[in-house]
């Protein structure tokens, strides 16, 4: 459970003002010193993430942020980046200080949390600190809020059970592969090895993909795009070819056209959701030109001589639109939010952040009415094979 990658994992974060002790109850949840605690304020710098399973429910990320109120030279920073968790989150966690109420502060977070449709649970903190009266008073303002200390087992424990009812309720990550044939069916996947491939492994999207298969029952033949012809010799009975973007047409240049052909980038994308957008996003631009365009990656890996994002794909921009074309990159968290001076958003398949957070990505491209387009889809429609690689995928 503690190697499911964090992208496939529930995200909690914790929210409030400085020392509500929001760092306190993330280390009781998580069950060890996960962050630093301190009565200085502002002790909580960036958002502090605990990856770990919730028994029973399952693996989850924990996440504290900076305090809401911090007042430090870097305040401001720091709040902006415990608000961008928000787009990652799955389930907020409030924590008012019990002895400095903020009703203010609770407010406004209460209306961000409706804002980005994130369900949240009040907690008022450091009840064990709190007289009768006290005690009366938040029990009569905040009636749906629970009521907790660090210290008190029980109150953690009551917690633990209202999270783990939340998440249970939740929508579950789609099957990567889960319709793309019958069980028992044989799917064989075309993984080129290169730079971006560390050394012993595979890429996370094909090594989820391959376990995603083998969970629904099919048989899964791996090969590099270099055995491709030799595979389809030897195995005849294969019914559906999922490949490395970068290869497409190599690879449906080869196989027969009888087979079902579609992309590790593609399912990814239908996985962490807007792969209807992206399919639109794309037929939208026909007989259009484009003039600046947003490359968006999702993690930060070494860039080869044949990278897609940073290499492939912008010289395919450059030959259809001239190399007048600006292009722009961004990587790992850093998508922007006002995103009206771009024509285009061209973004990966997304197998480093939650569907949450690419949900997020896409209403932003929505919102500013920006076409965003996924690797995949941009190269299958350039090397005009779109159609074949879609159709036999439900979206």
């Amino acid at each position: 459970m503690n190697t499911t990658p964090n992208s496939n994992r529930k995200h909690i974060a914790i929210f409030g003002n400085t020392n509500a002790g929001k760092s306190s109850l993330m280390n009781v949840l998580c069950n060890q010193d996960v962050s630093l605690v301190s009565e200085i304020k502002g002790t909580t710098t960036d958002p502090v993430r605990k990856a770990m399973e919730l028994i029973p429910f399952g693996p989850v990320l924990f996440i504290d942020t900076a305090g809401l109120n911090d007042s430090t030279a870097l305040g401001d920073i720091r709040i902006k980046k415990s608000k961008k968790i928000l787009s990652s989150s799955d389930l907020a966690i409030y924590v008012m200080d019990g002895k400095n109420e903020d009703y203010d502060s609770y407010v406004n977070m209460k209306e961000l949390f409706k804002t980005n449709n994130i369900t949240s649970i009040d907690v008022i903190n450091k009840w064990d600190l709190l007289s009768n009266d006290e005690k009366d008073h938040f029990k009569h303002k905040y009636k749906d809020a629970l009521y907790v200390s660090a210290i008190d087992t029980e109150s953690i424990s009551i917690l633990k059970d209202k999270i783990i009812k939340i998440l249970s309720l939740t929508e579950e990550d789609i099957s990567l592969t889960y319709d793309l044939c019958k069980k028992g069916s044989t799917i064989l996947l075309v993984t080129p090895i290169d730079a971006e491939a560390p050394k012993g492994r595979l890429i996370l999207p094909q090594v989820q993909i391959i376990r995603d298969a083998l969970d629904n029952g099919f048989k899964c033949i791996v090969i590099k795009e270099t055995e491709l012809k030799d595979a389809i010799d030897e195995f005849k009975n294969v019914h559906f070819v999922i490949t490395d973007s970068k290869v497409f047409k190599f690879v449906e240049n080869i196989i027969p056209k009888n087979f079902k052909l579609t992309s590790f980038s593609i399912l990814m994308a239908r996985q962490k959701g807007g792969l209807r957008q992206n399919i639109e996003g794309m037929l939208s631009l026909e007989g259009k030109r484009l003039k600046k365009v947003l490359i968006a990656e999702a993690c930060t890996h070494s860039i080869g001589h044949d990278d897609i994002g940073n290499s492939m794909i912008p010289n395919i921009l450059k030959k259809k639109y001239g190399e007048d074309i600006t292009i722009d990159f961004c990587k790992g968290s850093d998508f922007p939010e006002d995103l009206k001076e771009y024509d285009l958003v061209i973004h990966c398949g997304g197998c480093m952040i939650n569907r949450r957070s690419m949900l997020s990505r896409v209403r932003i491209c929505e919102i500013d009415e920006v076409p965003i387009v996924n690797y995949g889809i941009f190269l299958a429609h350039s090397m005009g094979i779109l159609h074949r690689c879609i159709r036999d995928i439900n979206y």
